[in-house]
């Protein structure tokens, strides 16, 4: 009976090890850390930076409705197409690629008022500046300036001007209100004389009161 109670004790010593061993102990599951790929589908597409500024990865921008990075930009523009992807663009033809190929226009030097958009050329009107004449080329029109002064009635000078011209008048002389005639400069309104100035035609003249007489200087009184 000794040795049959020893091996009892023995059995459940061995039980007991094993239960309370490595072997039979239960660890919770760990939780896996959220993927990068997660936390970006999270805050919206294409997002490279969370949280700082737009954070749109490079080729995209902020819908302006949504707030998220969904809408592609195209760097060389699409002309009269549209970005569909990344500096990629879907033309009016069906033919996609990085830009559009202009229309054909008559865009000359100065022949069109331009409108830009989205990279692209618009023609709005087919006219030359004021003074300017237009002639039809063929890399489209051309404008070219016209010389008033063949036709202008200026009574000085006439000076040719892009554009325009300007008539000028000689020594003592400036130009009338229609800039065109010209008139006498009236210099006594500037006071040269010290007593009295007496205006003419291109000059004036000083004298002085009675018991003066003119200085030397041909202004001054003595």
């Amino acid at each position: 009976p000794p040795v049959m109670l020893v091996e009892l004790l023995f059995q459940a010593a061995c039980v007991s090890l094993f239960l309370s061993s490595g072997q039979g102990r239960v660890y919770p599951a760990r939780k896996k850390p959220a993927s990068f790929a997660v936390e970006r589908r999270r805050v919206g597409p294409h997002v490279c930076f969370p949280g700082s500024g737009s954070g749109c990865c490079p080729g995209w921008m902020l819908s302006p409705g949504s707030g998220k990075c969904t809408l592609p930009l195209c760097s060389f523009g699409c002309g009269g197409g549209s970005c569909i992807a990344p500096n990629l663009c879907m033309c009016p033809d069906g033919e996609q690629g990085i830009t559009c190929p202009e229309p054909p226009g008559t865009c000359g030097e100065y022949g069109c008022d331009l409108s830009c958009n989205h990279g692209g050329c618009q023609e709005v009107a087919r006219v030359c500046p004021i003074g300017f004449s237009m002639a039809e080329t063929a890399n489209g029109v051309r404008c070219t300036d016209i010389d008033e002064c063949q036709s202008a009635a200026c009574e000085g000078t006439c000076v040719n001007t892009e554009g325009g011209f300007t008539c000028e008048c000689g020594a003592g002389r400036e130009l009338s209100a229609d800039r065109r005639s010209c008139r006498d400069t009236d210099e006594c309104q500037a006071t040269p004389c010290q007593h009295r100035c007496e205006n003419s035609v291109g000059s004036y003249r000083c004298s002085c009161r009675p018991g003066y007489h003119l200085h030397g200087n041909r202004h001054s009184c003595v």
